[in-house]
């Protein structure tokens, strides 16, 4: 064959010649260029430095000390205008820390009651163990004290609808501390996701995974701990009497009497930043599993704990899927994230950014005709190019855009912005009471499913167990 006739191929004939795999070669457009990233910074969230006088400050008392509690109060006298004046716990120690950081004028006791009748405080922030959070909130709330309430919301589901109640009948403020819900990378990532970046939204994972001790909750116990220096009574609440703990009370997560497991301390986070993204109220159906796989120390919550949850079409969003994971023995090193997937694309929350990937569908769909007669090959082929014809050469625009917060940026300073700005000037909650059960709810029928090993079918509006 001479160069000339060489070039003089028609296409159907090396089509012919080359074999049916070449024509996936000619079913989709042809591109020059290269995709490549791109990065966008969020701005941070605009707010206005004021200076207070001592006696326009927002007075806050902590109850519940322990290192969530005492992080928690110190975000939030970094914002303008707001002084702890106040420290609650059953440890000593604890007391005696609160003095250290928060000054030496701090009032402290072992009783909430004597913060809440207190003239002074203004708000409280509740960092207790999750089986005294609907009672002291509940009490904060009647005394008239604004509440910071650290997630979950509560530790049954049924006490999450009484605090409602209190909450409507005070007026009081009560934020729950999710506080991604307040963050410009979850905001930014509903913006995207309503803007339609990733088409129709089909699925969503999230994992929390851990490798580490501490990470596991084998929190340190001070081996002078004693019924002398901690309040166990208290402590136990309703509970039955048993002797001085001190694994319950210094690794209170570890418990299924005192806390909520993985599910209500971290799966809670992943389920109020989807609810946000996305507008849902919650899924319809809870579906869990795991068991103690590594952390082999009386504990009686699983280390390992996997969900997968049923979300329905509703008017803000499609119906899709989530799937979540707790691992406190990852021997890839840990790490959490969370993974928007749809039609045409992702996004991806990891660390202070979220990651936009972009990815259509072809328009033609390609040929499976291999298994065809060469007759049959021929007119599909006909077919196949009369509906699919051919398209210029397209530059690839960048498939990934990457929007990142700026260094530093603390989302539980924004939350605790919103949360002095209702108590001042009467600004909505973002994650107020039903917000607040609506994450904790689903998270707690986890707990449920697991526990009782079976489906748990949830309503997302009344937020309670069918």
């Amino acid at each position: 064959m001479n160069r000339k006739n060489k070039n003089n191929l028609t296409r159907k004939t090396f089509i012919k010649k080359a074999g049916v795999s070449a024509a996936g070669l000619f079913s989709a457009p042809f591109f020059i260029g290269s995709g490549k990233q791109k990065e966008f910074d969020i701005p941070p969230r605009h707010i206005e430095k004021r200076s207070y006088s001592a006696n326009d400050h927002i007075n806050v008392a902590l109850i519940g000390a322990g290192d969530m509690g005492q992080g928690d109060a110190e975000t939030a006298r970094e914002v303008d205008g707001v002084k702890i004046i106040a420290a609650c716990d059953l440890y000593d120690s604890r007391l005696r820390r609160c003095k250290e950081r928060f000054g030496e004028d701090t009032f402290t006791t072992s009783d909430y009651r004597e913060i809440l009748s207190r003239d002074d405080v203004d708000a409280v922030i509740n960092g207790t163990t999750d089986h005294w959070h609907e009672q002291i909130t509940s009490d904060a709330l009647k005394a008239g004290k604004a509440v910071y309430l650290e997630k979950p919301m509560v530790q049954h589901i049924e006490e999450g609808h009484r605090l409602i109640e209190v909450e409507k009948e005070t007026g009081t403020p009560l934020i729950v501390g999710s506080q991604r819900v307040s963050s410009i990378i979850y905001e930014k990532t509903r913006d995207l996701l309503q803007a339609g970046e990733i088409g129709e939204l089909n699925f969503v994972e999230g994992y929390w995974d851990r490798q580490s001790a501490i990470g596991a909750w084998q929190y340190s116990i001070p081996p002078s701990a004693s019924p002398e220096n901690v309040d166990w009574e208290t402590y136990l609440k309703d509970l039955p009497k048993i002797p001085f703990d001190a694994k319950k009370f210094f690794r209170w997560r570890n418990y299924r009497d005192f806390g909520t497991g993985v599910a209500g301390d971290l799966f809670v986070h992943l389920f109020s930043g989807l609810h946000l993204i996305t507008g849902s109220n919650g899924p319809n159906r809870v579906m869990s599993t795991g068991g103690i796989r590594y952390w082999e120390d009386g504990r009686d919550v699983p280390d390992v704990m996997l969900g997968i949850y049923d979300y329905a079409e509703t008017e803000l969003h499609p119906a899709f899927n989530l799937a979540l994971r707790v691992n406190f023995a990852d021997g890839s090193g840990g790490g959490h994230k969370i993974r928007l997937i749809g039609s045409e694309g992702e996004l991806e929350i990891a660390g202070n950014s979220v990651i936009l990937r972009k990815s259509k569908l072809p328009e033609a769909p390609g040929m499976s005709i291999r298994d065809f007669d060469e007759k049959i090959r021929e007119e599909y082929q006909e077919y196949y190019e009369e509906k699919y014809p051919e398209k210029r050469a397209e530059i690839i625009e960048p498939s990934e855009f990457v929007y990142k917060a700026p260094d530093g940026y603390n989302d539980r300073y924004d939350h605790f912005v919103n949360f002095f700005d209702a108590i001042r000037h009467g600004k909505n909650i973002i994650e107020d009471g039903t917000f607040g059960l609506r994450a904790a709810g689903p998270a707690l029928a986890s707990n449920i499913s697991h526990f009782e090993k079976r489906q748990v079918n949830w309503d997302p509006e009344r937020m309670e167990v069918l």
